[in-house]
């Protein structure tokens, strides 16, 4: 369903599936709530009637008070049910945004998931979805028994006299052209309103969450000013907002309740006339005032309609992601080799109208077979991370065509193709829940044995074990309580724990100690033997026996061939290797004079 250009009503109603018979049974209920308050206003009616004419008896007094409090009575216990019936189906829609929002962001290309800030989804997901919940809960109920208390009101007015009913909304027309004067500008008032409130929450959060760079380097002063500008500026802006429209909004809260100023002098006169009764006269006063109420929540219900259309807005956007193309037949892969052919990719241009001048990569011819080692090489920004997420289909190439096994990998359902490829890059990602259930991700139904296995040849038995818990012990949020290069051999356990056979190591031993960097190297040659492997890496050293090496340079193929082809053959990655040896040299040398000093 494309809700691109449907309304913010039509939007939260297509979310409400689960629970629309509990949502109509709530209007239900307010509406026979709205029944029980009118008719106190008959009891008053009857009683004043019958002082009136000076017929009094105990039981019609009895009788017309039970009338009233019963009333009173249905109008409390079927607003209740209704309040609880709109919650009930209030957060339900919530749910259902929740996770249709969750849903589609599984479905979306995850190299655009990923380039979404984490700031905003959790924004978007937590609260501006929570903000809905309360105008949404209320919106049943009392939206309806605001719109039809005072239908309700009027037309008995109308029962008693027409004139009655007109004069108690003399103030109403007054009260109206302020009101749309009032929101002549709101749209855009509020919608400033709303920028002006993202962009101080972005500095709130970008000061917050960079207060340790901030004290590092001294900048305390400069960041608080920019923070305090920033809040000052939304005060400033909300204030003057307000005293621009406070003037025409009281005139109008003071104008619109003000029913009596047309019914006390209009009733007067029909009953000095007599045209009406005294006792029609006092309860149309009643009823009057009745009318007030209801019509004083029009600027509440605006202000929540357009919280409610705000949020629903921003929900919108990750709504409107694109899906990649899902297969629906299992493939059946003679082998796991990968072949690219002709494939240029832009993160942003569309398959047709791609700027040659954006794209990351041009051209790019090839072959992976099964069972090799290949290594993508090449300075920051040359391709190589964008060539892996490709082929685990992170995006879908702009041009040409990834192959895996002779299958395109449109062809190939994700599900299948997620089962196919063990993906371990340099951020790797843990739950704030136990090792051993972090690292059984890579394989749900493994035993703790066998969890236990791949962690020892990832090399993390060692440190896991001398935590106070061992296994058991949580990772922490995002994996705080470790290191950079402990998750990594964590992550590397969950893929080897997968045997998955295509595995792609992205910078994946960039945090490895130099103590542990040959026994994890040792351990994945050995796991991954006999696998598809592919590894991306800035230590040249570690990939000196691939069968195949590939230079990339700005998103060009440079040149492939072995190490040693390599060194003979293509002066980039000379200078490279030349570089690293250079590197390695230096920080032997620094060891050196370190174990010297300390001796």
């Amino acid at each position: 369903m494309t809700m691109k250009n449907s309304n913010w009503v039509t939007t939260v109603w297509s979310f409400a599936d689960s629970c629309k018979p509990q949502m109509a049974l709530s209007v239900a209920c307010a509406i026979i709530s709205v029944a029980g308050g009118m008719l106190p206003y008959v009891g008053v009616y009857q009683l004043i009637h019958l002082f009136m004419i000076e017929d009094v008896h105990l039981y019609d007094i009895i009788w017309w008070a039970g009338v009233c409090l019963g009333g009173y009575g249905v109008k409390v216990v079927f607003h209740a049910i209704s309040t609880t019936l709109a919650h009930r189906s209030a957060y339900q829609i919530l749910e259902s945004m929740r996770v249709r929002i969750a849903r589609k962001l599984m479905r979306a290309p995850l190299g655009t998931v990923q380039n979404q800030s984490v700031g905003k989804l959790k924004n978007v997901m937590i609260d501006r979805v929570e903000t809905i919940e309360l105008p949404l809960a209320h919106l049943i109920p009392e939206g309806t028994s605001n719109l039809l208390l005072p239908l309700g009101v009027f037309a008995y007015l109308l029962y008693i006299d027409w004139r009655m009913a007109l004069a108690a909304l003399a103030t109403l027309p007054i009260a109206a052209v302020s009101f749309a004067f009032l929101m002549k500008s709101f749209n855009q008032q509020y919608a400033s309103y709303m920028e002006s409130s993202n962009r101080v929450n972005s500095v709130i959060v970008e000061y917050v969450e960079g207060i340790e760079v901030i004290k590092t380097f001294g900048r305390s002063s400069s960041s608080y000013e920019k923070f305090e500008r920033a809040v000052q500026t939304f005060k400033d802006y909300t204030l003057n907002w307000f005293r621009h429209t406070w003037k025409l909004m009281s005139f109008s809260n003071a104008v619109l309740p003000s029913t009596l100023l047309g019914a006390v002098p209009v009733g007067m006169y029909l009953y000095q006339t007599g045209t009406l009764g005294p006792s029609e006269l006092a309860i149309c006063l009643i009823l009057s005032l009745g009318i007030v109420g209801p019509l004083t929540h029009f600027n509440l219900f605006v202000n929540n309609a357009k919280a409610i259309e705000y949020a629903i807005k921003e929900v919108n956007e990750y709504l409107q992601l694109e899906e990649l193309e899902d297969a629906a037949e299992q493939v059946d892969f003679e082998h796991y080799g990968i072949t690219i052919t002709d494939v240029s990719f832009s993160y942003s241009a569309p398959r047709q109208d791609a700027d040659p001048g954006s794209r990351v990569l041009h051209s790019i011819d090839l072959s992976v077979p099964e069972g090799s080692f290949t290594a993508l090489v090449g300075p920051s920004g040359s391709g190589k991370s964008t060539i892996a997420k490709l082929i685990a289909r992170f995006w879908d190439a702009t041009d040409g065509e990834i192959a895996l096994g002779g299958v395109p990998l449109k062809r190939i359902p994700l599900e299948q193709l997620a089962n196919s490829i063990s993906h371990v890059s340099q951020d790797q990602f843990l739950f704030d829940c136990s090792l051993m259930d972090n690292i059984r991700l890579g394989s749900p139904k493994a035993t703790d044995e066998e969890v236990i296995a791949a962690a020892k040849a990832a090399c993390c038995d060692e440190f896991i074990m001398q935590l106070e818990h061992g296994y058991c012990s949580l990772a922490g949020e995002v994996g705080g309580r470790l290191s950079g290069g402990e998750k990594q051999r964590v992550a590397i356990a969950r893929a080897m724990l997968k045997d998955a056979p295509i595995v792609i190591l992205d910078e994946a031993t960039a945090f490895a100690d130099p103590e542990n960097e040959e026994k994890l190297q040792q351990s994945i040659a050995a796991l991954t033997k006999g696998k598809t492997l592919i590894v991306i890496a800035h230590r040249l050293s570690t990939i000196r026996h691939a069968d195949q090496i590939i230079v990339l340079n700005a998103g060009h193929i440079e040149a492939a061939g072995s190490h040693n082809e390599l060194l003979q053959s293509c002066k980039l990655y000379r200078r490279m290797w030349d570089a690293h040896i250079g590197a390695k040299a230096w920080a032997a040398s620094g060891s050196a004079k370190e174990e010297q000093a300390y001796g």
